[in-house]
């Protein structure tokens, strides 16, 4: 099996890359990533059990066809992916995203090749308590022009999929936490774990702590992914993927246990979303598989990993140990 990953350096695609050879022994992975955010260290100390290959090109200028020759599927994660930063770039975030999604997915149905793309549950927009896929088109209502965008690249997969037979899966991901090597900290808990360990105080929205948003462990996004492939579930259909809804007082906690000293700054700055909401994953879980994925431990491992950089560095910019 052979698999190309787009944006195989960033957050996402640099645990993926890692852990597919788990899964596909035998599988031959090419990586696509522009360098944009200059990870290089993603591709260190790669596993033995994967066969690589790494290719710097721009997904939004590169000749496709010979990079999807022989490949079985395509895992698009290349992207913009800061939504809160997205406000100030709206078009920049649209050019991009939406350009590469289309030629991707438009390659891919031109090759026969199967495509998982990637959107995200930020594009939920609702007052409801739960939220599904099956939703109103009045509670798609996108918090961000990240999130616009994605809703925008969701509707043209799915075109290609009812007009022309693309073989496509479209993820909804919550908001992503876990390590990797190409990690960033600019989403919800990765932040709240730095500034925690960087003896910092953690800013809230005071009306906002006890809102719920839905959260994605990496591991399991990882796995879900596998999942896709091993069943080959590629039936065009959008599928939340979480591993679970929780409040900004739980996210808090769970670090908590790590910093006991933790402080909370409670400001009234706007946020980017003001609504509180669950999702709903059903329709993921009743295709077999199963979330096991956990904040805490996730938190625990993130902490870990910098109180490490400390020990190893000696006394670094107030690291709390």
């Amino acid at each position: 099996m052979k698999i190309l990953v787009t944006g195989a350096l960033g957050h996402i695609g640099s645990r993926l890359i890692r852990e597919l050879p788990v899964s596909f022994p035998d599988c031959e992975i090419v990586m696509v990533d522009n360098m944009m955010t200059q990870r290089y260290c993603s591709l260190y100390d790669l596993p033995k059990e994967g066969s690589y290959k790494f290719i710097e090109a721009d997904i939004t200028k590169v000749d496709l066809s010979p990079l999807l020759e022989g490949v079985d599927v395509v895992i698009h994660l290349a992207a913009i992916t800061d939504a809160a930063g997205s406000f100030g770039k709206a078009d920049k975030v649209e050019q991009n995203n939406f350009n590469a999604t289309k030629r991707v997915a438009e390659a891919c149905t031109e090759f026969g090749v199967k495509l998982i793309t990637l959107s995200s549950t930020s594009v939920y927009g609702t007052q409801a308590d739960v939220v599904d896929e099956d939703c109103s088109e009045a509670e798609l209502q996108p918090q961000s022009p990240y999130a616009t965008t994605k809703l925008k690249e969701e509707r043209l997969v799915q075109h290609l999929v009812n007009e022309q037979g693309l073989k496509a899966v479209i993820f909804r991901f919550g908001t992503i936490f876990g390590t990797s090597p190409g990690m960033r900290f600019h989403t919800a808990v990765n932040k709240f774990c730095w500034q925690a360990a960087m003896g910092q105080s953690i800013s809230v929205w005071s009306t906002a702590y006890d809102q719920k948003r839905p959260y994605l462990d990496l591991k399991d996004a990882c796995e879900a992914f596998a999942h896709v492939i091993r069943k080959e579930l590629f039936d065009g259909r959008v599928y939340n993927v979480l591993t679970l809804n929780a409040t900004v007082r739980e996210v808090v906690e769970s670090i908590r246990c790590f910093v006991p000293s933790l402080e909370i700054n409670f400001v009234d700055n706007k946020i980017m979303n003001q609504l509180s909401y669950e999702v709903s994953c059903e329709r993921f879980t009743s295709k077999g598989f199963s979330f096991s994925g956990d904040l805490q431990q996730g938190v625990g491992c993130t902490i870990e990993l910098l109180r490490r950089a400390n020990r190893r560095c000696g006394q670094m910019g107030g690291l709390v140990d």
